[in-house]
């Protein structure tokens, strides 16, 4: 089985400067690869100028829609699913960037413990769901169970059978509590997949996102994609579908995510009007600092 130090790195290199999009280098020569061009609608790339000015007004936005849903007791509940390197994680980081983590969070579970295993299979998930003014954002979810777990081996085909027959009733239930569940399938081609494996094998930054079980899913690529292809025929419904998101470039996937939630829920803008700051205090010199070398500072490196 391919491991990350096994995959040949000898061609490439990364220039990860920028940790929110490193470069791809082709040598000899530092050529960049173009890793956003693959079946790519689009002639250029989103400018970096033109992507930090619609963030931010989409980021800000968001904010509004979390002040409205706190306001009105709503729950949300955002589901980020897609093949390795897709572009979820990014994704989230943007929508978590401002908003206030009192009343947002993400949730992204590790391999279920010998315990969870004997436990009804959405159990583990149910206990994240939101209370009212929350928003929970789960990178990866129950689907799992439909890609991963199956494609391994982890599950077994009657649990496969019996997941994809209670999801859309599970997920029904849900919306008729009240939570507002959006899904999102982030799709990129094999080819953008090698190259933002081969970008995180070189960084050192990245390289944390690479496992073994990665590697594994990259000799299973037409096997997740039958996968997949059920799971969206099946689980695609009217009242919970799926929404795919093209993540062949990085910053248009994360706008039209972003973008796309926000005409998902019709909210009002209720933040408050600016906070006018009164005149601080006169002084009255009751309080003397105590003496700096009484206190212990972290070293001034920098």
């Amino acid at each position: 089985m391919l491991t990350p130090s096994s995959v040949p790195t000898t061609t490439y290199t990364v220039r990860d400067d920028d940790d929110d999009d490193p470069v791809l280098l082709l040598q000899p020569g530092d050529r960049e690869v173009d890793t956003w061009r693959e079946n790519y609608p689009y002639d250029e790339r989103m400018k970096r100028d033109l992507y930090e000015d619609e963030k931010r007004q989409l980021q800000i936005e968001l904010l509004k829609l979390q002040k409205w849903s706190q306001a009105n007791g709503r729950r949300h509940v955002i589901l980020f699913e897609g093949r390795d390197a897709a572009g979820k994680g990014g994704t989230i980081k943007r929508f978590m960037e401002h908003l206030n983590p009192r009343g947002a969070r993400v949730v992204a579970l590790e391999k279920p413990t010998e315990r969870e295993t004997t436990q009804w299979y959405f159990q583990r998930y149910v206990e994240h769901f939101p209370a009212a003014g929350e928003i929970v954002l789960f990178d990866r979810s129950w689907y799992n169970r439909a890609g991963v777990e199956r494609v391994m081996g982890f599950a077994s085909d009657a649990e496969v059978d019996e997941f994809l027959w209670a999801v859309p009733r599970f997920e029904e239930m849900l919306i008729s509590s009240g939570i507002i569940l959006v899904k999102y399938w982030f799709s990129i081609s094999d080819e953008e997949q090698e190259r933002r494996f081969q970008a995180r094998i070189d960084s050192p930054l990245k390289r944390w996102k690479l496992s073994p079980m990665d590697i594994e899913s990259r000799n299973r690529w037409e096997e997740y994609s039958h996968a997949k292809d059920e799971m969206l025929r099946v689980t695609d419904t009217i009242g919970s579908p799926w929404w795919v998101v093209d993540g062949e470039d990085k910053r248009s996937a994360r706008l039209n995510c972003i973008s796309h939630l926000l005409t998902q829920v019709d909210y009002r803008d209720v933040v408050p009007d600016p906070i006018e700051l009164p005149p601080r205090p006169a002084p009255v010199r009751t309080y003397e600092r105590p003496p700096i070398d009484e206190q212990t500072f972290v070293p001034q490196r920098y």
